[in-house]
């Protein structure tokens, strides 16, 4: 796997660490990030069982590189938008969960980039905004479908328009996180939910990327139809049949407070 400088690949045993590596520039993303990005996540082993999106310094990502914006006819610009959007789609839709470490700025292709992974924690110094009202342009990235399924459309509305900046413990409150740590703890937070994720079985992790978001955007005879299929599906795996058994025969853990 051959990926520019602006990503760093580290991996641990089945979880693989993938970086932000523009530190200098709060890791802003430019176009070759996003593209690495790309070939990360469609060239990633199947060894790998999760993964964890981080990033160098004190920032996840400060949006997009405005350094980094040419001047684009509007046809342009439309394609420059859906490349970013297949790439966040490999995201969303990538064969292993993906969790999201976020600290510092969180901010507008950023926050974009954090909504397309599937469980995110947030350090102290977490903030979160999307100022692309102020600076004339509008989200590129799937923002303005991915946010409203977390945040609302209303909360969205007034970040866009008036600026407004969500600090970690409000951010947390209203969707944008699913863990909160203090600063420093992130990424031993990210290890214990990646090795946890990682030890459920696959094809129960595969439903739960691919199938549960297109059900939940589904009418309900075809959202009951897809979770009877992945059902039996998921079930049907020998590896199923194995951990039910354990279960079965007291060899697994239940479910308690503690």
């Amino acid at each position: 796997m051959e990926l520019p400088s602006t990503l760093q690949l580290d991996v641990e045993g089945n979880i693989a660490i993938l970086t932000l590596n523009r530190e200098q520039k709060r890791n802003a993303l430019n176009d070759e990030l996003i593209a690495g990005l790309g070939v990360f996540f469609t060239t990633l082993s199947p060894d790998i069982k999760a993964v964890i999106l981080a990033a160098k310094g004190d920032n996840f990502s400060s949006g997009l590189d405005l350094s980094d914006l040419s001047e684009r006819s509007t046809f342009e610009g439309v394609t420059h938008s859906m490349g970013w959007h297949r790439v966040f789609e490999m995201i969303q839709f990538a064969p292993v969960p993906v969790i999201s470490l976020l600290k510092g700025a969180v901010v507008g292709g950023g926050l974009e980039l954090a909504s397309s992974t599937h469980l995110r924690i947030a350090e102290d110094s977490t903030y979160y905004a999307l100022p692309e009202g102020q600076r004339g342009i509008f989200v590129g990235g799937g923002g303005s479908v991915r946010l409203p399924k977390l945040i609302g459309t209303s909360v969205m509305m007034d970040m866009m328009l008036t600026g407004r900046l969500f600090k970690a413990d409000e951010g947390h409150d209203i969707g944008f996180s699913n863990y909160r740590v203090a600063d420093g703890e992130g990424m031993a937070k990210a290890m214990e939910i990646a090795k946890k994720v990682a030890a459920n079985a696959p094809m129960t992790n595969f439903a739960v990327i691919q199938a549960l978001p297109r059900i939940a955007e589904a009418n309900s005879g075809q959202a009951f139809m897809m979770e009877s299929m992945m059902a039996a599906i998921a079930q049907g795996s020998d590896e199923a049949k194995a951990r039910l058994q354990a279960f079965l025969d007291k060899r697994a853990k239940k479910v308690t407070e503690l």
